[in-house]
């Protein structure tokens, strides 16, 4: 198992939520859990999509799938899933400070 893919576990928590199950009317989606792995690739690497490793499939795809997910709130949803588990009390986002010139911050200039 690769570092940022669902486990087994994982998966069968949100597998009810997604669309394209033989019980949904139009296509059958096969490729749900991978669509959801480059997701979290995407998400946890921070890489824009057209980084997305060959072995999610083409990326301009993954992304109009994520789209119409986003848009449809398939992804709200499995998120509302999840959410119980998610522990912000300890989360740590790492910030990195950087000097800008005066003039940057909208000082007036001198003299």
């Amino acid at each position: 198992m690769r570092r940022f893919e669902l486990t087994d576990e994982e998966y069968k928590r949100i597998a009810h939520l997604l669309p394209g199950k033989t019980t949904d009317p139009g296509a059958t989606a096969r490729d749900n859990r991978l669509f959801m792995d480059a997701i979290l690739w995407i998400a946890r690497t921070g890489a824009p999509w057209p980084d997305l490793p060959e072995r999610f499939g083409k990326y301009d795809t993954a992304y109009q799938r994520f789209n119409r997910w986003a848009k449809s709130g398939v992804l709200s949803r499995v998120m509302e899933a999840i959410g119980g588990d998610v522990d912000l009390e300890n989360l740590l986002i790492d910030s990195t400070v950087i000097r800008a010139h005066q003039h940057a911050a909208g000082a007036e200039k001198k003299g």
